[in-house]
């Protein structure tokens, strides 16, 4: 109860801060672990038309809250996908 508590605090907080850069990371994670899971289940035959995009989607969405949030390692890594 008490680590639910503390990641309910955290997702407020984080909220708080910056509103665009919650929603932009929330929507990138869905991105991100979708095309994940899209390229997981068609790894014998890559659905690169689905998977590709939904990356590119999700790694600008993360550059743009990483910005947002002035966190310079994070902008690297999603700049780098």
């Amino acid at each position: 109860m008490i680590i639910l508590s503390k990641v309910t605090n955290f997702l407020k907080e984080s909220h708080r801060l910056s509103p665009t850069a919650f929603y932009c990371e929330m929507v990138e994670a869905t991105f991100l672990i979708s095309a994940s899971a899209i390229l997981t289940y068609t790894v014998l035959d890559p659905a690169t038309k689905l998977f590709i995009p939904m990356y590119f989607i999700g790694s600008m969405l993360g550059v743009v809250s990483a910005v947002i949030r002035k966190a310079a390692f994070v902008i690297l890594l999603c700049s780098w996908f």
